[in-house]
């Protein structure tokens, strides 16, 4: 008896053309193909939803790259637990030539501030961790009033200065900021040295305006005054 005949007499009915699947044992693979997508779906979301929290948590610590290299062997920083990268004073190098216009349009040299701590921080009103981080810069600075420590901001990225200033009255901001939308001062901050490279970014400058201490995160109270204590006990 041919194979068709005892396909027919089992109930199996007329076999399926080869031509029409490819192999006639193609149809009976297709449930499971279907069932190993199904399982294969969840799986997929999955995934997407972790590099989709994933994408969110880099942006809430740092709204943006600046650019900028550092952090190469030669630099001579050491760095925390708490992110805050800090140089010995043998080690340190000067900081670049920081001037330009303010949000109030005054003409601003931070080195005019040399004989002080400087510090300068990386910020735009676009920047949600820049918001978090605002109202414990205006307290430190309006704590160490009298301490020989300036602050100054340089404000990135704003294509105009409306939002900005908007900003700083938000937040009572009583130092200033230079505006530099884009990003040139930045830029001025040697290779190789603890530049900025993020937004926000806080470098700290000593006394002699040597790059001293630099944090790529938004900053609580308490890690400013780890950044700019030691440096107002420095002589």
């Amino acid at each position: 008896m041919s194979a068709v005949m005892r396909r027919q007499e089992l109930g199996g009915g007329a076999p399926t053309p080869v031509g029409q699947w490819g192999s006639s044992s193609l149809p009976h693979r297709f449930p499971r193909v279907l069932r190993a997508r199904r399982r294969s779906a969840p799986r997929s979301r999955a995934a997407l939803l972790t590099v989709a929290a994933a994408a969110t948590a880099l942006t809430l610590t740092a709204c943006s790259s600046g650019g900028t290299s550092g952090g190469s062997g030669q630099t001579g920083f050491v760095t925390d637990a708490g992110g805050i990268s800090t140089v010995k004073p043998a080690e340190r190098k000067d900081g670049p030539q920081l001037d330009g216009e303010t949000l109030d349009g005054k003409k601003l040299d931070v080195d005019s501030y040399r004989g002080k701590v400087v510090v300068l921080n990386m910020w735009g009103s676009w920047c949600p961790p820049c918001r978090a981080e605002a109202p414990n810069f205006a307290k430190v600075a309006k704590d160490t009033t009298g301490q020989d420590v300036q602050f100054v901001g340089i404000n990135t990225r704003d294509r105009s200065k409306g939002p900005a200033r908007a900003f700083e009255q938000d937040y009572d901001m009583p130092y200033p900021s230079l505006y530099d939308p884009a990003g040139k001062l930045m830029l001025r901050f040697p290779k190789g040295t603890l530049n900025p490279q993020s937004i926000p970014s806080t470098i700290v400058l000593d006394r002699k305006g040597r790059i001293a201490a630099r944090s790529l995160k938004a900053l609580s109270v308490h890690d400013l005054r780890k950044m700019i204590d030691p440096l107002v006990a420095e002589k």
